[in-house]
């Protein structure tokens, strides 16, 4: 209890100090993500996410993620992956508007280590944009690195924490900065569910997000198995 009641200080505090800043609207992702192991070695990526200006309407950002993982061992994977995003980039809608459409590469190295209760997680990934515009293209390259850090506060809950920064490997180097906190919670062996706040951090604008995530690990070894028999 006195851990989750510092958890909600933390998390009033900081959505507390995040009026004001970008948009006068709240807006919200809902995502989800999968790990699906297909082998001793191998396992296969999948995301969706769903963006939107204002909680419930307002569409900015449509996100679809795949990878194949090489796990090296328990904590170490790599990843290269393709990802499909649609994006309008402006609050307003306006009829028969253009939203950009963008076909992403990206190669992944995620380093895992535990320190007493705290389990830290180091994600290093370089993506090769392909962005089309509607009018016209560009093709950009950037590098990101998030270190999260996860908390158990029992059996069923947990903390979670992370920030990650973003990189233009052209013209200005800093790109985003994305601050989240969450409280997350167990509902099978290979199942969670984390309900938390993002501050979206650009050179001239921040953003605030309300984030419900869903998380889905099946192993699907042992459903081949099961119908092999």
């Amino acid at each position: 209890m006195k851990r989750l009641s510092i958890f909600f200080a933390l998390l009033i505090s900081g959505i507390s100090m995040a009026q004001n800043t970008g948009e006068d609207k709240w807006g919200a992702w809902y995502m989800y993500f999968g790990t699906n192991k297909i082998s001793e070695k191998l396992s296969i990526h999948s995301e969706a996410q769903f963006r939107f200006y204002e909680t419930t309407q307002n569409f900015n950002q449509l996100l679809l993620r795949t990878g194949l993982n090489y796990h090296i061992n328990q904590d170490a994977i790599v990843t290269l992956g393709y990802g499909y995003i649609s994006t309008d980039g402006t609050f307003e809608e306006f009829p028969e508007e253009i939203n950009s459409k963008e076909n992403r590469i990206f190669q992944q190295l995620i380093l895992k280590n535990k320190v007493g209760e705290f389990r830290f997680e180091h994600r290093y990934r370089l993506e090769q944009r392909f962005i089309d515009f509607g009018e016209t293209t560009d093709t950009q390259h950037r590098a990101r690195y998030r270190l999260q850090v996860t908390l158990p506060l029992t059996d069923t809950f947990f903390v979670n924490v992370y920030d990650e920064v973003f990189l233009n490997l052209q013209d200005q180097v800093f790109g985003q900065n994305r601050l989240y906190m969450a409280l997350g919670v167990h509902i099978t062996d290979n199942s969670s569910l984390q309900l938390g706040y993002l501050k979206n951090h650009f050179n001239s604008v921040n953003y605030d997000r309300l984030q419900l995530g869903v998380f889905f690990n099946p192993d699907l070894r042992k459903k081949k198995s099961r119908q092999n028999k």
